[in-house]
């Protein structure tokens, strides 16, 4: 009871004094994780063999915790030195404790704390026992012990009239490390990195490939200008904190990850050059020249810009900065700040594919193919620039090299009917080739026939059809993740390798886990037939995730800010635009259980309406 008291009276202390960073706080540590030698406490105690951190220790996720260094064993012992100008005359330690802490300055036991705190508390130093304390060096000695779920430990010697306000946890920027590399992860080399074409439905004859190294630089958040230092070399496609990226560091949410390289281009009045980016975790603006071409948030999806006005003859200087609030609210899937378990390091900056494509004027910006089992192919296009006069399409079909049907048209949409269509099934995976012609401007794509759907057996239990027929869905949950590139397949051979192995073991379909891949991952699946279940990136956080209620009959949904709502939004309309017209994908997945599953009701019914040729399982598990 006395020690409650003393937490109550010193909480009201710590929220009473004016916060101050009138003295530098002492953060860093030595630790050991096993009992050591006796007389740990003392001054003189020889800990040069002990491991190095920051502090806190403990657990991410810990209430009220500011983690420097994981810590996740039941014991940790601690010391570190801290400076005295002068003894306080009121010296206090500013503690947070889960659990049991013994706490010891130059080597004589100042408290003794039972129990778990949730926040910082002042608790006074004993006036018998500020004699610990001394001008010049001190040493700060610490026990901790903790039994079980989230555990944390940070102590700091302060002065009980002016409490200092605690900075930012000092984060390693070291991710895990693995000896682990695939087959495929020890081939790669800045010249075969990711060399395939990568928008296999919209293909266009001239394009170029900007993987390879790439100039990086880390700085502060607050930095908008172009560092005058690069730190070194990146390997673009692979993020930052990957092993085939080659420099396996972290991002703080503090910090802001710079890319540059240069390009060849030419300038045209007739011709207007597109930067495309695969994706780019999370938010990134773009500079050619010096000038900014454009912005995007959202971590996995393809976006673009028209570079052609900023662009000069001969060589050109790109520039990329991005920021990643991993744990923050963005669509982030399984990443997390500290992996562990089933959850994994996070990923920031360029992970997939970054290239240029010179297009006419007027250009096909996107191109949506619906199907019906009778043959009918509706071609639904985006044109993307001026013209004067009508929209002239030419379409050709081939199956097996041979033209099946062709047709002219004008206008946005087309449709072709297939004599004697050979439909789409993970048995029988026929894809025909479409080619277009839009006034100028000449693209190749696929499409393969099928329709989806579901109907009641004799029992009236729901079943999924393909082209009107029952099929039984049998597949894996797929994560997607690697331990050399992380999120980066490590090549395209590689991806298909999972897919085949897959098909090889007697499965017809593939759940994509909160991930969304690469867009010829795919067309893998279309060419190697095999459905695909494709869920929406998850995301939010803590008390934006709801409680966690299994079967019960009156489950809870999140409440979502709605700024945070529309991005969800934008980015699940994102991913079903760049992958609608892929034949292998049959039922889309807005939430996986309960990970930030919001507005339930309404997120299933725009999509079902959105996608009506597709299934919806809103909240899979």
């Amino acid at each position: 009871m006395n020690y409650l008291k003393t937490l109550l009276a010193c909480g009201l202390l710590s929220m009473l004094c004016t916060a101050s960073f009138g003295e530098e706080i002492s953060d860093y540590w030595k630790f050991i994780l096993k009992r050591p030698a006796k007389g740990w406490q003392q001054e003189q105690f020889d800990d040069s063999r002990w491991r190095e951190g920051y502090g806190g220790f403990g657990t991410r996720g810990t209430p009220g915790a500011r983690v420097g260094t994981k810590w996740e064993t039941d014991d940790i012992w601690m010391r570190k030195a801290f400076e005295l100008e002068t003894v306080p005359a009121k010296p206090a330690l500013l503690v947070h404790h889960d659990e049991d802490a013994e706490i010891f300055i130059n080597g004589k036991p100042v408290a003794n704390l039972k129990g778990y705190t949730t926040e910082f508390v002042v608790v006074p130093i004993a006036e018998e026992d500020r004699s610990a304390l001394k001008t010049g060096k001190n040493i700060l000695a610490v026990h901790c012990h903790q039994t079980g779920g989230g555990q944390f430990i940070d102590v700091h010697v302060v002065d009980s009239e002016h409490i200092p306000a605690l900075p930012p946890a000092h984060r390693s920027t070291k991710p895990y490390v693995s000896e682990l590399i695939t087959h495929w992860g020890a081939e790669v080399t800045p010249e075969n990195a990711w060399t395939e074409y990568p928008r296999p439905q919209l293909r266009r004859k001239d394009w170029t490939n900007l993987n390879g190294h790439w100039d990086y630089a880390v700085t502060s958040i607050t930095e908008h200008v172009k560092p005058a230092h690069w730190e070194g070399q990146i390997l673009v496609p692979y993020c930052l904190e990957s092993k085939l990226g080659g420099v396996q560091r972290l991002l703080d949410e503090s910090e802001a990850l710079w890319y540059h390289r240069s390009f060849q281009a030419s300038k045209s009045p007739e011709k207007r050059l597109l930067l495309n980016f695969e994706a780019v975790d999370y938010r990134c603006e773009v500079f050619v020249n010096g000038q900014s071409v454009g912005k995007h948030t959202g971590g996995n999806i393809p976006f673009f810009f028209d570079i052609s006005h900023a662009i000069v003859d001969g060589e050109n200087e790109l520039l990329v900065r991005v920021e990643d609030a991993t744990e923050q609210f963005q669509l982030r899937g399984k990443q997390v700040l500290d992996a562990h378990g089933i959850w994994y390091t996070q990923v920031s900056g360029i992970w997939q594919t970054v290239w240029l494509e010179e297009v006419p004027a007027l250009f096909a910006e996107k191109i949506k193919i619906e199907t019906i089992t009778n043959g009918e192919v509706t071609i639904h296009l985006t044109a993307n620039g001026r013209i004067s006069g009508q929209l002239d399409v030419i379409a050709t079909v081939r199956l097996n090299g041979k033209e099946i049907t062709h047709k002219k048209g004008s206008g946005n949409q087309l449709t072709l009917n297939i004599p004697n269509p050979q439909l789409w099934t993970p048995d029988t995976p026929t894809l025909y080739d479409l080619e277009l012609h839009l006034n100028g401007d000449v693209v190749h794509s696929y499409f393969g026939i099928r329709e989806v759907g579901k109907t009641k057996d004799a029992a009236g239990h729901w079943r999924f059809t393909l082209n009107g027929q029952p099929i039984f869905h049998w597949g894996p949950l797929d994560q997607g993740w690697w331990p050399d590139g992380l999120l980066t397949p490590p090549s395209d051979e590689g991806m298909l390798f999972d897919i085949e192995w897959l098909k090889s073991a007697g499965f017809n379909m593939i759940r994509k886990h909160i991930k969304v891949e690469p867009r010829r991952y795919y067309y893998h699946c279309d060419r190697v037939g095999m459905m695909v279940w494709q869920d929406q990136v998850s995301g939010g956080t803590g008390k934006f995730w709801p409680r966690w209620t299994r079967l019960d009959p009156n489950p809870t949904d999140a409440e979502w800010p709605e700024e945070q709502h529309e991005q969800f939004m934008r980015e699940l309309d994102w991913m079903i635009t760049s992958l609608e017209s892929h034949p292998s994908i049959v039922t889309w997945v807005p939430f996986n259980e309960a990970w930030g599953q919001h507005k339930t009701i309404e997120v299933g019914r725009w999509t079902s309406e959105r996608d009506p040729s597709r299934l919806v399982n809103i909240a899979s598990g």
